[in-house]
């Protein structure tokens, strides 16, 4: 996921509260785009193409966080795939009888204006196969405590240990349950870590030992957030 512009993880938080009725369209609008910036679905409004989807029988959303080689909450086709991944995110709008694709990108126009415009794609079904919100945190607390061994064994420059600061994104909406707050949270803050990890001064064993460790991490981070944001969801399906 790129932290810098967690577009798609608000966009499936306060979407799907509003969806629920726990707030307004303007008020989750508003929160995504406290996120990215003004933002636009091909060449709409936010707030507008959210009222279209809604109309057009829009049922929820999905957050896909995918990296290469690990297409986390992807289903295809290809070309929508291979956008998510070269953006580090997606959201999946589910409607009635077919699902759509958003992928945010750079919208830049003229000198000043910085925004973000959300391409369209035709999307595969809902996957399945995600984990429960019980087992992403189970699987990130394994994740935690095996970076935690392997990084405290790599000796470098006190200064190269990453520090859990100056993270984004991992605010989820009403409506979401507790648990879901704090994984999001706490998965968040180790996002944080994976960016700064930090190689300078490690020997070339030392830095594979690093590399893996956070590849775990990492992996682990994005099932927790995936999974925390489908969260409120969890609660209507185990009934």
């Amino acid at each position: 996921m790129r932290p810098e512009s967690p577009v798609c993880p608000s966009l499936v938080a306060w979407g799907n509260a509003w969806l629920a009725g726990h707030v307004g369209l303007d008020e989750a609008a508003d929160h995504v785009e406290a996120a990215g910036g003004p933002t636009v679905a091909g060449d709409v409004p936010l707030r507008k193409y959210l009222a279209n989807l809604r109309s057009d029988g829009l049922r929820e959303f999905r957050l896909a966080l995918p990296a290469p080689g690990d297409p986390l909450g992807l289903s295809g086709p290809a070309a929508f795939n291979s956008a998510a991944v070269d953006a580090g995110e997606a959201a999946i709008a589910v409607l009635d009888g077919r699902n759509l694709g958003l992928v945010p990108v750079p919208d830049l126009r003229g000198s000043s204006y910085v925004g973000v415009r959300l391409e369209i794609y035709d999307s595969g079904p809902v996957r399945h196969d995600l984990p429960s919100l019980s087992e992403a945190e189970r699987e990130l607390s394994e994740a935690m405590r095996s970076a935690t061994d392997t990084l405290s064994a790599v000796e470098g420059p006190a200064q190269s240990r990453p520090s859990a600061v100056g993270h984004r994104g991992g605010e989820l909406a009403p409506g979401y349950p507790a648990r879901a707050h704090r994984v999001s949270t706490l998965a968040t803050r180790l996002a944080a870590v994976v960016r700064l990890a930090d190689e300078r001064g490690l020997t070339s064993g030392q830095i594979a030992a690093r590399a893996a460790a956070l590849r775990e991490l990492d992996r682990a981070v994005r099932r927790a957030l995936v999974a925390a944001h489908h969260a409120i969801f969890e609660p209507l399906r185990s009934t």
